[in-house]
């Protein structure tokens, strides 16, 4: 990946974050955390690698997205926005009464969104099930869905995870979002997922692990490798930074659900502002 494709994906990923900060602001309220971690590889996604058009949100024969970990939805939304789905001023109405933009993601409300999720584990299943289906069909779309690490503490994914297999989905790819934390703190103390990558191969999925989640270049070989395995279905197991991009929330369980105060929200646009302008610069030169 050259230069100014990394550029142009940076930067794109600095206004979700941005868009992420408005939306939880204006709410205070959200989860700006799991957000924020995921933000890099939704970018990837929508910006890149799926095949999606922002003016025909309901092609038949578009890819589909899944944000298992339905909590994430500022994450989610502020892609579509700056994917062109709706207008970015959209996010300020996050979870406002009579808005299309509700806590967790809701299919037929929001334009680009392909399921409604938030129950954990139950994203994941209804991914495997439009992969089957596309399957059934013989038709080319693919399916992307995105688990957070607790999320893999439901008993529903490990349902899925035999099933993928079983009807070699190979057209499904799922995302473990591995920031190491959640609302009651470190998932190893929690209930560890640990060993993730090795739980998956053992139930018959092409496993790439220990993915950056934070560098393109990275991202997008994961994401090529998926496409071109055949047989069975691929999880990438990324290593995130809950918080990614805004330095007094990273790697701090504390900002899984929680909404920043005026001055925190000053301090962290400021220092998103900074990253798009030093991005903006840098592409220009």
């Amino acid at each position: 990946m050259d230069k100014k494709e990394i550029t142009r994906l940076s930067l794109a990923a600095a206004h979700v974050r941005l868009g992420i900060l408005e939306g939880v602001y204006n709410a205070q309220s959200g989860h700006p955390g799991g957000s924020l971690s995921a933000a890099d590889t939704l970018t990837a996604l929508y910006f890149g690698i799926m095949n999606i058009d922002p003016k025909k949100p309901a092609d038949p024969a578009r890819d589909r997205f899944v944000l298992s970990k339905g909590h994430a939805a500022p994450g989610l939304y502020s892609t579509l926005a700056n994917r062109g789905y709706f207008p970015v001023d959209d996010l300020k109405t996050l979870r406002k009464s009579g808005s299309h933009l509700q806590g967790h993601p809701s299919l037929g409300k929001t334009p680009g969104v392909d399921m409604s999720t938030g129950s954990l584990g139950q994203g994941f299943s209804v991914a495997c099930g439009m992969a089957l289906s596309f399957k059934v069909g013989g038709t080319a779309q693919r399916v992307y869905t995105i688990l957070g690490d607790g999320e893999l503490a439901e008993g529903m994914v490990w349902e899925a995870a035999l099933f993928a297999p079983h009807y070699k989905l190979d057209n499904l790819c799922a995302v473990v979002d591995n920031n190491g934390l959640q609302i009651d703190g470190n998932v190893a103390d929690v209930m560890s997922p640990y060993p993730i990558g090795e739980k998956f191969a053992a139930f018959g999925w092409h496993v790439i692990d220990g993915v950056d989640a934070h560098d393109f270049t990275a991202l997008t070989a994961a994401f090529g490798k998926a496409k071109e395995t055949k047989g069975k279905p691929t999880v990438i197991v990324q290593k995130s930074t809950k918080g990614k991009g805004i330095s007094f929330m990273e790697n701090l369980a504390g900002w899984h659900g929680k909404a920043p105060n005026a001055e925190q929200y000053a301090t962290a646009k400021a220092e998103l502002t900074a990253v798009i302008s030093s991005l903006e610069q840098g592409g220009a030169a």
